[in-house]
């Protein structure tokens, strides 16, 4: 009796790897077939359709995103990268645009406005209605990365006098409402927040129950022109779901929700980690020249620090002659400075961006990675003393890169902490320039150490 066999069947519901998505749909646009290609994404969430427009080629994107036609969820512009966003919005139609801002948050509509040019501005924002503009424009008026450009313009605001009923029917009967919300602002005449209500207990109680009774009166605000990533820090530090912005004159203006933060909380972390590599704010969607333009400036500072760093080699070239070991060792003594002293730097620029480390706490913790410097180059050296001994047979070369390791791991960490300190005491950003200065303190400090000693004791 035989048995056939068969490879395993995949489930029907098993989700499409996005590459084999993205193969297909490309190939279904090379052939001339968008509408074959619409039906191929056509089920997909926003943002996994938002992962799948990005890799694309950009003629791609914008032949995909029109065969949907009026089909397309505009949600997906909330989700694409910046750099992609912006590329569509210029060549995307205008009547397109401004039906995609009429559909998404003023917070993402903003997004997509900002980086148009002011003649296609202006088209798009005189096809919206008197109340869409206006929350737009308002939004538009906040500087870049501040609460007001976060904050949704839409909310839902009644007086303390309201009563319950009054609550429920004005939610079901106006028409300026957002389309989900969790919180119902209390505000005065003068439209300053006086308190909040959750949405589950208005839904709870008695119609005749008034709205001030209910009402939570310790309100958390932020200010408009407040710094995004300040906003961000207050809700994780407040556990909050979401906090009304405020102007000047302390009058309710919008409202950040919790999953705007989620997004600029990644933001800034991804800001941080490039910012650290001496990369600016770019993306896999830029084209080669914005991506040199980015790259390039720090590349060229890296460039002079090396220089430095060789001059001072130059100063010894009569040891290393003498000797060649030195050149076999001296890079190992510059590395770990250099490892060393990008560990301080991260932990202390990432300290500086979570607020976590400041004039009150700076000297302690200058302290203790001062310590933790001296220890690990104890014990590095003492493991390096002994590799050398049994590579060339020489105690006091061991002796010498030993006591080179100690005074290099020591001011990386001390480099590490205090040039970040420095930068940020002068209200410079201290991710980008770090990495450069550290650098060239640990190779500099490392061959100078290495060479000297080796110069007063072997020679």
């Amino acid at each position: 009796m035989s048995q056939s066999t068969s490879s395993p069947q995949k489930p029907e519901n098993e989700p499409v790897p996005t590459e084999t998505l993205v193969r297909d749909v490309a190939a279904a646009l090379e052939a001339g077939a968008p509408e074959a290609a619409r039906q191929i994404v056509e089920d997909l969430r926003a943002p996994d359709l938002a992962e799948v427009i990005e890799l694309l080629d950009p003629e791609d994107r914008v032949t995909l995103i029109q065969a949907f036609g009026s089909d397309f969820d505009f949600e997906v512009f909330s989700e694409l990268d910046e750099t992609v966003r912006d590329q569509l919005s210029e060549a995307l139609p205008n009547e397109f645009l401004a039906r995609a801002i009429t559909e998404l948050d003023t917070d993402d509509a903003a997004y997509i406005i900002e980086g148009l040019e002011d003649s296609d501005k202006e088209d798009v924002l005189s096809q919206l209605d008197t109340s869409d503009r206006a929350a737009l424009e308002r939004n538009l008026e906040y500087p870049e990365e501040t609460a007001g450009r976060l904050m949704q313009a839409h909310f839902v605001a009644v007086a303390p006098f309201w009563t319950v009923g009054q609550v429920i029917d004005y939610m079901r009967e106006a028409d300026d409402l957002p389309e989900s919300f969790s919180e119902i602002f209390v505000v005065d005449p003068s439209f300053r927040v006086l308190g909040s209500v959750e949405l589950s207990r208005v839904l709870r109680a008695k119609r005749n129950v008034l709205v001030e009774t209910l009402m939570e009166t310790d309100r958390h605000v932020v200010i408009a022109t407040e710094d995004q990533e300040e906003v961000a820090r207050q809700f994780k530090r407040y556990d909050l779901f979401s906090v009304p912005v405020v102007d000047e004159n302390q009058r309710l203006v919008g409202v950040v929700t919790v999953d705007d933060v989620v997004e600029v909380l990644d933001d800034e972390a991804d800001e941080d980690m490039k910012a650290l590599a001496g990369v600016g704010d770019e993306s896999l969607a830029d084209s080669v020249l914005e991506t040199v333009k980015s790259r390039v400036p720090w590349l060229v500072v890296n460039l002079g620090t090396a220089i430095l760093a060789s001059f001072v080699i130059q100063q010894f070239d009569a040891s290393i002659e003498q000797m060649v070991a030195l050149a076999v060792l001296m890079p190992i003594v510059a590395s770990i400075g250099g490892n060393a002293g990008t560990q301080t730097m991260t932990v202390t620029v990432r300290a500086l961006a979570t607020s976590k480390l400041g004039s009150s706490n700076a000297r302690r913790v200058v302290t203790r990675e001062a310590l933790v410097g001296l220890m690990n180059g104890l014990v590095l050296s003492t493991i390096m003393a002994a590799v050398v001994f049994l590579w060339f047979g020489s105690s006091i070369l061991g002796g010498v890169i030993g006591a080179a390791i100690i005074v290099n791991l020591f001011c990386a960490a001390v480099a590490g902490i205090l040039i970040p300190l420095i930068f940020d005491h002068f209200e410079l950003d201290p991710a980008p320039a770090s990495g450069v200065f550290v650098t060239m303190v640990t190779d500099c400090v490392g061959f100078f150490a290495f060479l000297g000693l080796a110069s007063i004791w072997l020679f």
